[in-house]
């Protein structure tokens, strides 16, 4: 006889850990040392048409060329690597289960599984991938693992804003 005793158990742990994950606080800061609200445009996050990408699903944030990049919130850093588009990309796990992401830098200085404090250097700012032979800027995205459907429009692409938070109202 087959009991579901052990996966009643797992089922509660898992929702346990959901759940934790959603209660710790978020407190993030401007992933580009000595940045403020002026070195972004406000009104670019899901701006289109952008590029093969259609909408801009974050901002972009201005600066001179190896300025410190930073964890934006503390977490564990997910992914690290290149892609065609971002370049060299940052991907760290932080509360609430939202992925913050950054993309087009210069260098990185974490690996994957790599835990990071909010302010945290993780690279310098730079111009790789689709942002060669522009000014020198991080893509900064914020990603809800946890769909949010009320986030949901009727805009192009506007069902993916159940997952793309504006990381411009996040940081005023």
């Amino acid at each position: 006889m087959i009991t579901l005793r052990p996966l009643k158990w797992l089922s509660l742990a898992l929702l346990l850990i959901v759940i934790t994950g959603l209660l710790i606080p978020e407190r993030i800061v401007i992933p580009v040392a000595g940045a403020s609200s002026s070195d972004w445009n406000h009104q670019t996050f899901w701006f289109e048409p952008w590029g093969s990408s259609g909408v801009h699903k974050g901002i972009d944030i201005f600066g001179d060329m190896e300025t410190a990049v930073l964890a934006a919130t503390s977490g564990v850093v997910v992914y690290t690597g290149y892609l065609s588009k971002g370049g060299n990309v940052i991907a760290v796990l932080g509360p609430k289960w939202r992925i913050h992401y950054v993309a087009h830098l210069n260098s990185t200085s974490v690996q994957v599984g790599d835990w990071v404090e909010r302010g945290e250097t993780v690279g310098t700012l730079g111009d790789t991938g689709n942002a060669k032979g522009k000014a020198p800027h991080v893509h900064y995205s914020i990603v809800s693992v946890v769909p949010i459907p009320w986030r949901m429009t009727t805009d192009s692409q506007g069902w993916k804003k159940m997952f793309f938070l504006n990381p411009h109202d996040k940081l005023i």
